[in-house]
């Protein structure tokens, strides 16, 4: 009996440690500090990030995913993900987003990472512009559609999740 015990406390304490999560053919591991959020429009999964030290609010993950050839062109989700962020002069940041083509997984994902002021989109985006903010995105395209990876917040959270974020996209497997 507390052998069995013992199997069920360490199959438990292991499945705190990640979540694997699922869409368009493609699974991956979320770490286990973020926090899955309650159920938003249009997303499979919103990750709440906890706020790392000097900021006053988390980040969050959205993921998207509308199926195959859904969603739009993989060029002008980054051009509107980018759109939505500016410079603290009020210009465009596009001129400091940074955009990357790589495989993972054997599969095409284009990354994307401007920072400052994050206006959002309708309905995606904060009530009010958030100046200090930075994002990190990637679209994987998954043999079902791209799957869609939006982490925004503060830019001190949002850079301390840069290397778990790099690692859920790393775990990245075709199912």
């Amino acid at each position: 009996m507390n052998r069995m015990l013992s199997v069920v406390v360490v199959s438990l304490a292991v499945a705190g440690v990640a979540r694997a999560e699922d869409a368009s053919g493609l699974s991956w591991i979320a770490p286990a500090e973020w926090k899955v959020g309650e159920e938003r429009p249009m997303r499979i999964v919103t990750y709440n990030i906890p706020a790392t030290k000097g900021d006053t609010e988390g980040a969050e993950l959205a993921v998207f995913h509308f199926g195959k050839g859904q969603g739009g062109a993989v060029d002008a989700n980054v051009k509107r993900w980018v759109s939505q962020f500016q410079r603290p002069d009020g210009t465009s940041a596009e001129k400091d987003a940074k955009t990357k083509q790589e495989k993972i997984a054997g599969l095409p994902v284009t990354t994307v990472e401007v920072k400052g002021t994050y206006s959002g989109g309708p309905m995606m985006g904060p009530a009010t512009p958030k100046p200090g903010s930075r994002l990190l995105g990637a679209i994987v395209e998954g043999p079902e559609g791209a799957v869609f990876f939006k982490l925004t917040g503060p830019e001190k959270t949002v850079t301390a999740a840069e290397k778990p974020f790099r690692k859920l996209l790393e775990s990245m497997k075709k199912k």
